[in-house]
């Protein structure tokens, strides 16, 4: 029965993860994606699948997916069967898996950038992603994904991002960008934390100082990594020698478009 279950929810999950090219937004990824991202960026991406259409409803966000970009340096090390894939993500069919960058090719893209790591932390950032892939997610709860089989479930505002983390917990941490989460804590860079404020009597009286405290992994979505304060929003069409003069439009005429 164990069997049947898992055989069952891997069909599943890749019916609700399929791509559905018809529905994906007009974009155009920029060949020199690579040279725009650093190791230890966050990659959002939004899908077409009847996955991401659930999760961009319930986030209400226009992303559905993140990636951990690692860097060319980190596969070199590592080669075996992830030699020439650069980012690490969680796929609720296949698990924690290495994939290029051609995976993204054609879908509207953002890039979150940590601010003020030191190479040692960006290493034991990405070296704790490498650690995990191959991992499989149990597929054998139905319930934990036929809730996705609703398009848009009508829930109040404030229920719709617990409505991710319901289940029995292994695809939950498949769609609700849990690995990175846990990657970033474990290193302990904040993405949203819970601000609170306490008693400091030890610097004076009255004093109070501020203290973090660490969202449950469980409860992250791509969208929080595009909302903190913490990550720099890196757009690539506009790095490098961007010049708006040189670009063509339909309206000019014959001799400024061929100049």
């Amino acid at each position: 029965m164990s069997k049947i279950l898992e055989g069952c929810g891997y069909r599943l999950s890749c019916w609700l993860t399929a791509s559905r090219p018809w529905l994906q937004m007009e974009s155009r990824v920029e060949r020199d994606l690579l040279g725009c991202l650093e190791p230890g960026d966050v990659l959002l991406v939004e899908g077409s699948s009847r996955l991401s259409t659930v999760i961009k409803y319930l986030t209400q966000s226009s992303w559905s997916h993140a990636a951990l970009f690692i860097g060319t340096q980190a596969v070199e090390r590592v080669g075996g069967p992830i030699e020439g894939c650069c980012f690490i993500e969680a796929d609720v069919a296949e698990g924690v898996r290495s994939v290029g960058p051609e995976e993204f090719v054609g879908m509207p893209l953002r890039i979150c950038r940590p601010v003020g790591l030191s190479p040692a932390e960006i290493e034991t950032l990405t070296g704790y992603a490498l650690g995990r892939v191959g991992h499989r997610y149990d597929l054998r709860n139905i319930f934990d994904l036929a809730r996705y089989f609703l398009p848009l479930p009508p829930l109040p505002a404030r229920w719709r991002r617990g409505m991710l983390a319901l289940g029995s917990g292994e695809p939950t941490r498949a769609i609700c960008s849990t690995l990175i989460a846990e990657a970033f804590q474990s290193i302990r860079y904040p993405i949203l934390p819970i601000e609170e404020w306490q008693q400091d009597e030890q610097q004076c009286i009255g004093c109070r100082r501020q203290i973090l405290r660490r969202r449950h992994h469980s409860l992250f979505t791509p969208r929080d990594f595009d909302l903190s304060p913490y990550f720099q929003i890196v757009k690539p069409a506009v790095l490098g020698d961007f010049d708006p003069h040189r670009l063509c439009w339909d309206d000019l005429d014959g001799s400024a478009t061929e100049q």
